[in-house]
């Protein structure tokens, strides 16, 4: 339940337009909802401005329906992320209003329109193709949390004069995502462009001694640029909440 939902609801009641009843009935599943294989957090848009999300890759389709059901009964929007296909194809034959966005291995249902409560522009930008996965993944997040959100895909330090060509778009955006592999390097060239807060992703994309992102990792978090936070590996999802909260408005 959303704080605007809520003021509507005791709005009703205090007109008499609704009984304690009704408003009990409501409130009954607050702070949360048990429902055997998770403990349902109806309370969290309350609490934080956004919803529970579903971490689907290691959840069974069962459990994913069963969690997916009973945050659609609130009458919320629902993001299941790390979704493979095939699982979100048997969730989609329980959801027929689900989609897939296949690039970010995540699924949406959206129940009601997205209110836009970004104060400005969420940029992501990817080093390389190879990390689409993870940059999708922040993108589809980013809109489904109420942001304007402009994606810039293989601009990485190899060919700079690719990132350096959109000069003007890195310039205009309120918050920056920036998602690289290998050594990680684009962050620091980026965080040394603007005075925005730039949030650092490395992924997982490299040869043997990127160590799986733990190279890119490191060199985020030795990044020289002022203003460069780091997230985990390949948490494109844990960047997109994190620049919703730093663009969202007062």
């Amino acid at each position: 339940m959303e704080s605007k939902e809520l003021r509507s609801l005791l709005q009703n009641l205090q007109r008499g337009e609704a009984t304690v009843d009704q408003v009990v009935e409501r409130l009954r599943h607050l702070p949360y909802e048990d429902i055997g294989c998770a403990n349902i957090d109806h309370h969290r848009s309350l609490r934080q401005g956004f919803p529970e999300v579903v971490f689907g890759e290691s959840k069974s389709v069962a459990q994913i329906c069963q969690i997916v059901a009973a945050l659609m009964a609130k009458g919320g929007n629902v993001l299941v992320t790390r979704l493979s296909s095939d699982k979100a194809r048997e969730v989609g034959e329980v959801f027929p209003s689900a989609r897939y966005h296949e690039d970010a291995r995540a699924l949406t249902i959206e129940q009601n329109p997205v209110e836009v409560t970004g104060k400005g522009t969420i940029l992501v930008i990817s080093a390389g193709t190879s990390d689409i996965p993870v940059a999708a993944e922040a993108v589809v997040t980013a809109r489904l949390l109420g942001n304007e959100v402009e994606q810039l895909f293989d601009v990485g330090v190899a060919g700079i004069h690719r990132l350096l060509g959109r000069k003007d778009l890195i310039l205009s955006a309120s918050v920056l995502i920036v998602v690289a592999g290998m050594e990680g390097a684009l962050p620091s060239v980026v965080g040394g462009m603007v005075n925005r807060p730039v949030i650092a992703v490395p992924t997982s994309v490299g040869y043997g001694a990127s160590f799986g992102g733990i190279a890119a990792l490191l060199g985020m978090l030795n990044s020289c640029a002022s203003g460069v936070t780091v997230v985990n590996i390949d948490n494109g999802f844990g960047a997109a909440y994190a620049a919703s909260l730093m663009n969202r408005k007062e």
